[in-house]
């Protein structure tokens, strides 16, 4: 053999997954750097990253495991998960996912790897989908608007809470919320009250509510012990005490029973996990939020609006974005700026696949079961205590619910232990024969016959009141009555997705979320059985493996951020700021600081962090950016002196949202605490620093990670996400718990945790094994090569734009970190061109435009990735170089500053249907680049009226939708 034959080692990596994530080869690697004046990949650590946060001491990550390995892996970790079946409730349900959704959507690259649809041109079909789950909402709740999902029914619930205190009449600080609420949703609400001051009192469903003075009032339709009530007399009591009613609903049950809207409801939220998207542990999962018309601009959340294009025809967008965090910052009405889109799609679609006919059939079979179910125990001689139910039962048991329990698991089925007297049990539509007579046999006496299923169903009487039932008509769009064989609904889901622009087609150079790729191999395991089958709370014996998970996990972070502990409860990046932000708080009131109220959050940061601030009950106060971007040293003194016996804390974003690396860092944190406070790192740019710093060595005390980003979770079209945080040894004690699981928080302080933030223990459990894969795959010299190659990339970018656009913001030596925000706003003087004309011009040239006027106005702020090769970014800064030729071209006069290609993008293949008119060629209007004749990309609608949709708020489906939408 050749003395030049490759070493092992060099055999191993080729065959790595780490040259299968990361975009370039080692010649593109070498052509990029030398563009760059560099002859190797380290050379960037010495030239871009400060040196004092340099991280020196080798991670504890294990060496780089196979693709193979990873699945192997676990495979072997699902097996010690004991998936039984599930009658515990509480929210949280067995279904069953139609095989063509779960093929053509959870494991399609076009649905999973679509980023938000802030280019709604290029989003058309995953907003049709959010709009058709909205009008699900809509139908089945009875409410006039809903909007695009939110985290999940507890943090729904909370949010529902806040809105209520914006828009109530009543001037009382308290919240009455339903002793029958699910627990976890109390436990949200009691945290989310605390925090901002109001009074939370858990009160008996039949209160009286003459005796209590209240602005929001929450129930829950069935209860969670499964009563149903007729709620109509409660909630015009608290209407009379000028207070708002929130009602928390099981949406299954509306299928049947009258909606919310028919009993004076002014809010409902809820869970749309029953409709065909898997527990897998406790998420993720999309919670919805319905209310009245006149609340549509206080609703948290995103709203899909039907608007109109250029050409007259009807075209979907986010409606009323004045409410979000990067705009009102912290008068924004709530810090959730995503959502759970990928979920809705799929419950949306569930809805449109089965169609009222089905869902109704589904839930009367249900509910005969658990009537059946109902009878058979009752022949037992045990009560059953429900006396109105839909699909749960509550069976009393006298001191024998332990031993009932114990005789179900031993069976193979988990039941819920109300307390020592009460068994409850809930169907669901996997619910089979066998099932009803396994729980039977657990609550048989020796010798007892069983009952026979089909004698009780013909002689048990329907136990809910004819009057209770719905009797109006639901779901008559036509959408959901044209797709319910297989063929027609593979084709309308593909009909959909090719209106997008996702990472299948081509790169998302959006700055400030990265979108990166999202490996087939990390996303298996959220198809496991094992995995995505398991209720959030069985026993922990049970749970095993997903205890293994999170330990690794947590394990891995810790390792990567040199922090001390992890909660992973926290299921979006907004949600781990505001609690971390809690935990800070905890920590100075336990310390007799409790005074300290103040955060410091510098003018050039992410709109969520002030919205985050305020929730967590703390007063922000902006800090000054100098002229170059970074945080204002002298202004940051200035403020820690006259805060300095009320400083909280300081939310720092690193390295910063204009994309450099502060040399001041250190300093930074070093002047926060000096003045008492703590340091609140937002880990949105993290993916920054993997491999290079850790954070908590180097001034963090507490951070949160967007593992949607950093650890390749995907976008979803603008959900699921996981934000995590991270938190210093005297922090740990106040991370999250939960009211039904024990042992989330290990470390729990004898003074109590911040309390519970999501609904589910370990937040959105399922999808955590995408980033113990990617870490795993990658090991510790894969992710230190993914950063520098996308700090590569990067400056690759803003090299070769440079002598066309303004770089905006540099280091001292015009180095950036991961991402460049080029500067367009001369161009509006020059040529009448804005930067919103420039992202719709990319959509001829195939591309999802960068991140419009953020963190600038009039700016674009480009983040390419590791995972996207030279071959591909040449693309773009041809494109983008292109562009600026076709500005120049107005700029001397040769092309009209009001008709002219960029004013009139993107161009649809609607102008081929009529008489050419434009100034310029078709050539030139749909094939600028000369490229795209074997791949075109033709955009479903031309520019979007943003205007005429603010002033037509519509946003559920045109009855006319077929016979108008492209």
């Amino acid at each position: 053999m050749s003395s030049k034959a490759p070493r092992l080692e060099q055999l191993e990596m080729r065959g790595s997954f780490i040259p299968r994530h990361i975009g370039p080869d080692q010649q593109q690697i070498t052509k990029m750097l030398a563009t760059l004046g560099l002859t190797e990949l380290d050379e960037l650590l010495e030239k871009v990253v400060p040196a004092n946060i340099l991280n020196h001491e080798p991670l504890k990550l294990t060496e780089t495991i196979s693709e193979r390995a990873v699945i192997k892996y676990l495979r072997n970790m699902r097996e010690r998960n004991n998936v039984l079946v599930s009658m515990i409730g509480m929210g949280y349900y067995d279904t069953i996912m139609p095989a063509v959704i779960k093929r053509n959507v959870l494991e399609n690259p076009g649905w999973y790897t679509a980023y938000t649809p802030y280019q709604a041109e290029v989003s058309q079909g995953r907003l049709e989908a959010l709009l058709t789950f909205q009008q699900m909402i809509i139908d089945l709740t009875g409410m006039a608007l809903a909007n695009a999902s939110l985290l999940d029914e507890a943090t729904a619930a909370a949010e529902a809470m806040t809105l209520s205190r914006r828009v109530a009449k009543s001037t009382s600080n308290t919240v009455l919320i339903d002793r029958d609420c699910h627990p976890q949703t109390i436990a949200v609400v009691q945290t989310r009250a605390g925090s901002l001051g109001y009074q939370v009192q858990v009160v008996e469903p039949d209160i009286d509510l003459d005796r209590y003075d209240f602005f929001a009032l929450i129930l829950q339709y069935p209860g969670s012990s499964g009563e149903i009530r007729d709620l109509t007399d409660t909630i015009a009591a608290a209407h009379r005490k000028q207070a708002l009613v929130t009602v928390a609903a099981d949406l299954l049950s509306l299928v049947l029973l009258k909606p919310p809207a028919s009993l004076g409801a002014d809010i409902v939220v809820g869970s749309a996990q029953r409709f065909g998207v898997p527990m897998g542990y406790g998420g993720p999962h999309a919670a919805f939020f319905a209310t009245r018309d006149e609340f549509k601009r206080s609703m948290p959340g995103r709203i899909i609006g039907v608007s109109k294009d250029s050409h007259g025809q009807i075209a979907l967008r986010m409606a009323l974005q004045t409410r979000e965090q990067h705009i009102r910052r912290d008068k924004a009405t709530s810090n959730i700026c995503t959502s759970q889109v990928l979920l809705a799609v799929i419950a949306g679609f569930y809805a449109v696949y089965h169609g009222a006919d089905g869902l109704r059939m589904i839930a009367m079979r249900v509910h005969r079961y658990a009537q059946i179910l109902a009878a058979g125990i009752a022949q037992y001689g045990h009560v059953v205590a429900s006396r109105c139910y839909f699909d749960t039962l509550t069976v009393r048991v006298p001191n024998r619910a332990i031993r009932i329990a114990a005789r179900a698991v031993e069976a193979g089925i988990n039941l819920r232990i109300i307390d020592a007297d009460h068994i409850g049990i809930s169907l669901d539509e996997t619910t089979t024969r066998d099932d009803i007579r396994a729980v039977w046999q657990v609550f048989s006496a020796p010798g007892c016959e069983m009952p026979d299923i089909n004698a009780l169903d013909k002689i048990v009487a329907e136990c809910i009141p004819e009057n209770w039932l719905r009797n109006d008509a639901i779901l008559q769009n036509p959408v959901f009555s044209r797709y319910h064989s297989e063929t027609e609904m593979m084709r309308y889901m593909r009909k959909l997705a090719r209106r997008d622009i996702a990472l299948d087609r081509a790169m998302i150079p959006l700055g400030s979320c990265t979108m990166k790729l999202n490996a087939a191999t990390e996303m298996q395991a959220i198809s496991f059985y094992e995995f995505n089958a398991m209720h959030p709370f069985v026993p922990l014996y049970q749970a095993q493996g997903y205890q293994q998970l999170f330990a690794e996990l947590e394990d891995m972070l810790c390792d990567l951020t040199g922090f001390d502990a992890f909660s992973l409860q926290p299921n979006a990046g907004s949600q781990g700021e505001y609690t971390g932000l809690l935990v800070i708080r905890k920590y100075h009131q336990v310390n007799g600081q409790g005074q300290r109220d103040i955060c410091l959050i510098p003018a050039s940061a992410h709109g969520t962090n002030p919205a985050s601030a305020v929730l967590a009950g703390l007063k922000v106060v902006v800090v000054a950016c100098d002229t170059n971007g970074n945080v204002s040293v002298d202004d940051l003194r200035a403020k820690v002196s006259l805060y300095q016996d009320t400083l909280a804390a300081l939310m720092i974003t690193y390295p910063s949202t204009h994309g450099v690396y502060e040399q001041a860092f250190r300093d930074i944190c070093d002047i926060v605490h000096q003045h008492g406070g703590q340091v609140y790192l937002d880990g949105a740019n993290f993916n920054a620093l993997v491999g290079l710093s850790r954070p908590g060595r180097i001034g963090a005390d507490v951070a949160h990670l967007n593992l949607h980003k950093t650890f390749c979770i995907p976008h979803g079209g603008g959900g699921p996400g996981v934000g995590p945080i991270g938190v210093r040894s005297h922090l740990a004690p106040f991370l999250p718990d939960h009211p039904v699981v024990e042992g989330v928080n290990p470390a729990k302080s004898e003074h109590g945790t911040v309390g519970t933030v999501s609904a589910a223990p370990w937040g959105s459990a399922s999808i955590l094994t995408i980033s113990w894969a990617y870490i795993a795959m990658m090991g510790a010299a894969g992710l230190k090569r993914a950063t520098l190659a996308a700090i590569l990339n990067a400056n690759y970018i803003a090299r070769k734009l440079a002598p066309h656009y303004p770089i905006l913001y540099t280091d001292a030596n015009g180095w950036i970190a991961h991402e460049c925000i080029i500067d367009c706003h001369e161009f509006k003087k020059t040529a009448n061109i804005t930067v919103e004309d420039i992202a719709k011009r990319l959509v001829d040239y195939g591309f999802h435009a960068p991140t419009v006027a953020f963190p600038v106005p009039d700016t674009l702020m480009i983040e390419p990735t590791e995972s996207e090769n030279k071959t591909e970014i040449d693309r773009f800064c041809a494109a983008m170089i292109q562009i600026r030729q076709e500005i120049r071209e107005i700029e001397n006069g040769l092309a009209d500053r009001e008709d002219n290609v960029l004013h009139n993008a993107p161009h649809t293949h609607r102008l081929l249907l009529d008489e050419w008119l434009l100034p310029y060629s078709k050539q030139k209007a749909f094939f600028p680049d000369n490229e795209q004749h074997d791949d075109k990309y033709w955009p479903p609608v031309g520019r979007i009226d943003n205007v005429y949709g603010d002033r037509h708020v519509m946003c559920s489906c045109p009855l006319d939708w077929g016979e108008t939408h492209p």
